[in-house]
């Protein structure tokens, strides 16, 4: 992934928080001369020092298939993203020198992605990724809600996959290179849209302006 050097994000911690937050990654392996894609909910686990990704894809699906043995794959993470109008610029005002762009913010991990045939491991993460996604709800499900053996029987029309995480990317593209004025009006502008995913860069820009770390 290209990134200028002013939109690049290093901090582990940062590129961690936000694949957490988005949760759903685009998984990419290359098979010979074909690419296996598949965007999949993940868990993202931490063990010391080891990143990795926890997710499944239905046996129908023929990426898990290219997995004979552990390859080479990618994952990303698209996060928020906003067209940001010149409209919005001091600058346009000032001297009309201005063009549209796009901010965003999108995680990379390269590492290498596995089947898993282990049917507890399976189960496990099943519910452990159920418990991730419902802790916030009022009300959480949790896969021991459902009645005995119906998860294990559905289970077995899916299969278990990992990625181990090697090297971590961010882009974090939120118009840090422009005038203070113009990435305030932006930030104005954006915060005013009916656009959910405008409103989120808004307030990553903003933290970005107050120098907090990088919101996803």
């Amino acid at each position: 992934m290209y990134i200028p050097p002013q939109f690049e994000e290093t901090r582990r911690e940062v590129l961690v928080a936000a694949m957490r937050e988005i949760r759903l990654a685009g998984l990419v392996t290359a098979d010979g001369a074909t690419y296996h894609a598949t965007h999949v909910p993940v868990l993202v686990r931490e063990d010391g020092g080891t990143l990795t990704l926890e997710a499944h894809v239905a046996k129908a699906n023929p990426h898990w298939t290219a997995l004979d043995r552990p390859r080479a794959s990618l994952a990303t993470f698209q996060g928020p993203h906003a067209y940001v109008s010149p409209s919005f610029y001091a600058s346009k005002r000032e001297h009309g020198k201005v063009v549209p762009t796009w901010n965003y913010v999108i995680v990379e991990a390269r590492g290498t992605l596995e089947a898993i045939a282990d049917e507890d491991w399976l189960l496990s993460h099943l519910a452990a990724l159920t418990e991730f996604t419902e802790a916030q709800r009022p009300e959480p499900w949790a896969t021991s809600d459902a009645p005995d053996g119906f998860i294990r029987n559905l289970s077995r029309a899916i299969v278990g996959i990992r990625f181990t995480v090697e090297t971590l990317a961010g882009s974090w593209k939120l118009i840090q290179h422009k005038p203070e004025a113009d990435r305030r009006g932006t930030i104005d502008g954006l915060s005013a849209s009916a656009r959910g995913g405008d409103r989120e860069i808004a307030r990553a820009m903003a933290a970005l302006a107050k120098g907090d770390q990088p919101a996803s």
